[in-house]
């Protein structure tokens, strides 16, 4: 039932949300309003579920949409429902809960506060921080480079990946870059961080005028940065399906095939909008279904 044009009660999956700010102008430039944004989310749920449920989330809030003041917020938004889980989890400064998003109505629960990018941990909460289930590179453009240089640099790491027996999933970021997930039997965040800068420091070694692994960021000029640090405990990466708050219009953390990553010429090619999301989930499944499994999951070198 409606209470205004702008206002919404809805029932999902048995809980009562009522949605507000419906009209607001979130994206100028593509015209998405908050309304479109939940409607995304809400079809994209069956997709984007298996690749958060079970890991603390964290969000970057922004309520008046990219223009307006956003924040991470690792906390429970104020107003999120009490039946939404929290899980315990350790930082530097202490025990602090975090919100898990396990249904539909979680997602949406939240994206309504204003919590519309979502990202977790390489682990879960039932292993711990210690025991990492997912391998994650993120593929970084350095000022004079762009999304192709990434997708280059993501065939040949995939190679190197294949090499030591793990199986690469591809996602493009929704920025600028290429995240490269890797499904691996559990091992500590350190092991995992090792292992990934190694990677990187191999395929520097081989075109070192293509990629860096420092984080000094006036090395980056005219390179793609392979973001190994990610792989830390306490690190969190933009989840798959997530939209991303870009200035203007919506970016969303879409999967793509590796033949779409052998084929991309130009940024846009790979550059979607939440509806085209929504049609290539309808279309094509879970490009990542594989990722959430154990079918590919293997040991760490």
């Amino acid at each position: 039932m409606s209470a205004s044009p702008d206002r919404q009660v809805v029932e999902v999956e048995g809980h009562r949300l009522s949605l507000s700010h419906l009209d607001r102008l979130l994206f100028p430039a593509s015209g998405h309003t908050k309304a479109q944004v939940l409607h995304y989310y809400a079809r994209i749920a069956p997709a984007m579920l298996p690749h958060v449920t079970g890991r603390a989330a964290s969000f970057v809030r922004a309520p008046e949409g990219p223009a307006g003041q956003s924040w991470v917020a690792k906390n429970p938004p104020p107003g999120a429902p009490g039946w939404v889980p929290l899980v315990p989890v350790e930082h530097r400064e202490g025990t602090t809960e975090q919100v898990m998003i396990d249904s539909t109505a979680a997602l949406i629960a939240l994206v309504n506060l204003g919590a519309y990018e979502v990202h977790v941990p390489q682990w879960t909460a039932a292993a711990g921080p210690g025991r990492h289930d997912r391998l994650v590179i993120d593929l970084d453009p350095g000022p004079g480079m762009d999304l192709v240089a990434c997708c280059r640099v993501a065939q040949r790491l995939r190679q190197l990946l294949a090499d030591d027996g793990l199986t690469a999933f591809a996602v493009v970021s929704g920025a600028k870059g290429l995240h490269l997930y890797a499904p691996v039997e559990p091992a500590p965040g350190r092991a995992v961080s090792g292992y990934a800068k190694e990677l990187g420091s191999r395929l520097r070694a081989e075109h070192p005028g293509l990629v860096v692994v420092s984080m000094v960021r006036s090395e980056r000029k005219g390179k793609v940065f392979i973001d190994w640090s990610q792989n830390a405990s306490a690190k969190t990466t933009a989840a798959p399906y997530t939209v991303r708050l870009l200035p203007g219009r919506p970016g969303v953390a879409a999967p793509v095939t590796w033949d779409e990553i052998a084929a991309c010429e130009d940024a846009e090619d790979l550059a979607f909008t939440p509806e085209e999301v929504v049609e290539r989930f309808a279309a094509h499944g879970d490009l990542l279904d594989g990722l959430a499994g154990d079918a590919h999951r293997a040991a760490l070198p």
